[in-house]
């Protein structure tokens, strides 16, 4: 297998994680430099016509994009240790709170930065400004959804780590890096603890 990444790329570092999670080798990573437009080469977009990473090509030659789509493949192939949940009920609600993070935190904090960072005006065209300010606030309004999620359990999805931690971590590293986003400086002191727990486990420096 093949995995089509980029590194500190914050969808790459999300599978990346998981990926180190389950203690997966023998994947072979394929760098694609986004910076030097790699991504919208004629050779790439023949693999994945979005131009989008990461993209996990298997052994029988097809090609699997969208992160969560690979996380799902990973987790039929090498089932332990569960991160997706157990059984149909666990699942769903794993994937709902999946879903909530990565839909309001991790893409607030990427629209935030896509739409007001001079450093990515290149990539993303046209940049509105004012849309990627109103993100920010989005994004912190789950922030405090988040710190109050955990004031009462110890990891996002309930009471043991999921991807639901993983998408969350790698939307606030994101943050951290680009919107200079600390919880603790904004008194969500529950979110930071979390945050420096997982900080600490072995995947957390998976960088794609």
């Amino acid at each position: 297998m093949k995995l089509y990444t980029s590194s500190r790329a914050p969808n790459p570092r999300r599978v990346a994680m998981f990926i180190a999670e389950k203690g997966l080798t023998g994947i072979e990573s394929v760098q694609i430099d986004i910076g030097a437009g790699q991504h919208r080469s004629a050779g790439y977009l023949a693999l994945n016509p979005f131009g989008r990473v990461p993209a996990l090509e298997l052994d029988d030659g097809r090609v699997l994009c969208e992160t969560r789509a690979i996380c799902s493949w990973l987790e039929g192939y090498a089932p332990e240790p569960n991160l997706m949940g157990e059984g149909f009920d666990e699942r769903a609600f794993i994937e709902m709170t999946d879903r909530r993070v990565e839909l309001h935190l991790f893409l607030g904090a990427a629209n935030c930065i896509r739409h007001t960072h001079p450093g990515l005006a290149a990539l993303e065209q046209p940049q509105f400004p004012e849309y990627g300010t109103a993100q920010a606030e989005k994004m912190r309004e789950t922030a405090r959804w988040l710190d109050a999620t955990l004031a009462g359990q110890p990891f996002v999805a309930g009471q043991r780590f999921t991807i639901a931690d993983i998408t969350a971590f790698c939307a606030l590293e994101f943050a951290r890096g680009l919107m200079k986003f600390r919880p603790g400086q904004e008194g969500l002191a529950h979110l930071q603890a979390w945050r420096d727990r997982i900080a600490e486990r072995p995947s957390a420096g998976a960088l794609g």
